[in-house]
């Protein structure tokens, strides 16, 4: 079992930068290749962005892709999501996520592919 923390959320002003971070259990971490997705108010919960275990690898769905950098600090257990120039549609619950063994990072993950899941941070952009 492994349990996830998010945090970093808030509420933020167009073009604004936010910071997410997400704190892992385990002493494997460093195995686990891991994903950031959101829901928004009545849509279903998307992709973000995927990282390798090593931290070598990075994939991004176009929604966010040129504005957020998604990175991991494995002596921390921990995986971040720095996000740019922000804007209202980005508005929404952000989760981060393990992906199931075998799932490589590179394609656009669903949540099928995920096996362990956060809480969820909120993310509030006001324009």
């Amino acid at each position: 079992q492994v349990q996830l923390v998010e945090s970093g959320g808030g509420l933020v002003q167009a073009g604004g930068s936010l910071r997410l971070s997400c704190a892992a259990s385990g002493r494997i971490f460093r195995t686990y290749n891991m994903g950031w997705f959101r829901q928004a108010p009545g849509k279903e919960r998307e992709f973000v962005a995927a990282i390798a275990g090593s931290g070598g690898m990075t994939y991004y769905s176009h929604s966010l892709k040129g504005r957020a950098t998604i990175s991991r600090d494995n002596a921390k257990n921990t995986v971040y999501l720095q996000m740019n120039s922000l804007e209202p549609e980005d508005t929404a619950v952000y989760y981060c996520a393990v992906a199931r063994f075998g799932v490589t990072v590179g394609i656009h993950w669903s949540e099928g592919d995920m096996v362990y899941w956060g809480q969820g941070t909120q993310v509030t952009v006001s324009s």
